[in-house]
């Protein structure tokens, strides 16, 4: 469960304030009290049990356990009911993170193939989601809908490359009586799930036993966080559970009683999964707090003349910058167009090379995790300076980059362009459609079952087949307008379930008929109506695959800058003006008035 892309842009900005912050107080007259404070020892002890730690293991041991737990969770909901569940959605941005992984290792390695600087390698494979996201939304393209899905779902593939190197490489020594232990208390954590009640303090009292033993294991303890999570079950509302929320609840507004209030706020919140719970939980501590006090501990390099003396002549200062820019750009840009050239894989609509090429610059943005890595791999305090010169300048370079990338990119496709011609083909083996699929003719609609007039122009849709016969094919696409039809997404959810019972059509015109009554139980009432299956309706119609087909039209209608419904397109080229019967009947003859028609899907 992704934040809003304005919580994602917000958190990218201040991870950037205190990056500054970082900079300013490690570079000022006072700048001793940076490293000072950072140092200062926090000594704990619990019977005779102690825990020594700096200030700077405190944030980079303990509180980036919370990150790499947010990280753990995000890793187990893709996989599980997210992008990654439908793997040819995800086939090619996996390669391509595969490639973003490999290349710039490869050329960091080139470069500083042995001695202290070759450990620095891992700072170089991993994208900062948080700075991505962030430069995505000031420097990216118009309608980044379709790519932002694109970098999400391959910086999920980036996070585990990353911790998978941190694991199996950046582990010095192991005590196995605590790795024993921490794997016990894992497989604990896992029973949880079953524990009738006290699921919560069960969580928390484990998860810290868990964190204590990989720290003392020496794994490094982040890394607990990772397991801890996935662990922790995610799974779609399952319709016993939100049935009882609905009995709880009618039972709380006839007798309003404290009892019946807590059952209901108690089923309402078993209702969501663990994991996306703890996402919404945490989320914002770790965007707000744990990201910006790591920026804080780990950024301040003291940019004197000597440093930067030194970093302009390091091979590990310019060897990180080379992989990270040039290697994520060709890796990520050369990976994808490998795999449509062989067929293996293939864009979404609106998704081109140029549109792939400037966000692959902006995952050269290396920062959180890289900077990790550097305090893992470097124990020379001058080759941390120049790793995390290296990866700062790394970092600005490829936000550069990206929005000058995406700068001359909409130059060569202006933005007036957009929207003028259909971005995806007519395929019969996906899309809905009416009439003859190999038709010369074709409309296409995108539309809204809460929209009024696409209710009215159902009629003229009627009467266009009707005059054209099987010279036309008519397709429907999804375009729900939420900020005007609230009912409208899950009503396309639900038309999407019931054609998974071969009643598409007849579902949507229940939907038009009764616009006014698109409650979740009347969506069910009309599967009732038509003698569908209820039960598998009501898993479909909350299921990751129904929630992504209808994503994928309005995504569309994103990069088309389509705004309003019905929005028709006669062949491939957008219908402007009215779309009563004789008016999309001039339209589709090409008669004066109408709109071209393109001759075959």
């Amino acid at each position: 469960m992704r934040p809003p892309a304005d919580v994602e842009k917000t958190s990218a900005a201040l991870l950037l304030v205190f990056t500054g912050l970082a900079l300013l107080w490690a570079n000022l007259p006072f700048s001793a009290t940076y490293g000072e404070f950072w140092d200062t020892s926090i000594d704990l002890q619990v019977a005779g049990w102690e825990l020594e730690m700096t200030f700077h293991d405190f944030v980079n041991d303990a509180l980036m356990a919370f990150f790499f737990f947010t990280v753990g969770l995000e890793v187990k909901r893709e996989f599980t009911v997210g992008e990654l569940t439908d793997r040819s959605r995800a086939v090619v941005p996996v390669a391509a993170a595969l490639a973003g992984l490999l290349v710039p290792a490869a050329i960091f390695l080139l470069l500083n193939p042995s001695g202290e600087n070759a450990a620095v390698w891992g700072a170089v494979i991993s994208t900062d989601t948080a700075f991505l996201v962030g430069a995505l939304a000031v420097a990216g393209p118009r309608f980044p809908g379709r790519l932002r899905v694109f970098l999400l779902t391959l910086a999920v593939v980036d996070d585990i490359g990353a911790l998978a190197a941190i694991a199996v490489f950046y582990t010095a020594t192991l005590e196995l009586l605590p790795l024993l232990a921490a794997i016990v208390l894992l497989v604990l954590v896992a029973l949880v799930r079953f524990l009738p009640t006290g699921r919560g303090p069960a969580y928390a009292v484990l998860s810290v036993l868990a964190w204590g033993a990989t720290y003392a294991s020496g794994v490094h303890a982040t890394l607990a966080g990772v397991a801890i999570a996935l662990m922790i079950p995610v799974f779609t509302p399952r319709r016993p559970h939100v049935e009882r929320t609905e009995e709880l609840a009618r039972a709380f507004r006839q007798s309003p009683t404290p009892e019946y209030a807590a059952a209901t706020a108690r089923s309402l919140k078993e209702s969501i999964s663990v994991n996306e719970r703890l996402q919404g939980t945490y989320a914002p501590y770790v965007s707000f707090l744990v990201l910006p006090l790591f920026a804080l501990a780990n950024a301040g390099v003291r940019l004197d003349g000597p440093t930067l003396a030194a970093a302009a002549q390091s091979r590990l200062t310019w060897g990180i910058v080379a992989a990270l820019v040039i290697g994520k750009t060709v890796g990520i840009t050369g990976a994808t167009a490998l795999m449509r050239i062989t067929g293996a894989g293939a864009l979404a609509p609106g998704l081109t090379l140029a549109r792939i090429g400037g966000g692959a610059a902006l995952c050269g943005i290396g920062f959180t995790i890289s900077l990790f890595i550097v305090d893992l791999a470097a124990e020379d305090e001058l080759l941390q300076a120049e790793a995390r010169v290296g990866v700062l300048g790394a970092s600005a370079t490829a936000f550069a980059l990206g929005w000058a990338w995406f700068r001359v990119v909409d130059r060569v496709q202006p933005p007036s362009m957009v929207g003028r011609l259909l971005v995806r083909d007519f395929d019969p083996a996906r899309d809905h459609f009416r009439g003859n699929p190999q038709a010369p003719l074709q409309l296409v609609e995108y539309g809204d079952f809460e929209c009024p007039f696409c209710s009215r122009a159902t009629g003229s849709i009627d009467e266009l087949l009707e005059y054209f016969g099987p010279r036309l094919v008519y397709v429907w696409r999804h375009l729900p307008l939420t900020r005007v039809h609230p009912h409208a997404q899950e009503a396309a959810r639900a038309s999407e379930a019931a054609d998974r019972q071969g009643a598409f059509r007849e579902y949507g015109r229940l939907l038009f008929r009764h616009q006014d009554h698109l409650e979740t139980d009347d969506l069910i009432t009309y599967a009732e109506e038509l003698g569908l299956d209820v039960d598998r309706f009501r898993d479909d119609l909350q299921s990751g695959a129904v929630a992504n087909r209808v994503a994928d039209d309005a995504l569309d209608a994103e990069f088309m800058d389509l705004s309003s419904t019905p929005t028709f397109f006669v062949g491939s080229k957008r219908h402007l003006g009215p779309y009563d019967a004789p008016a999309l009947i001039r339209a589709l003859e090409g008669r004066p008035g109408g709109a071209s028609v393109r001759r075959g899907p």
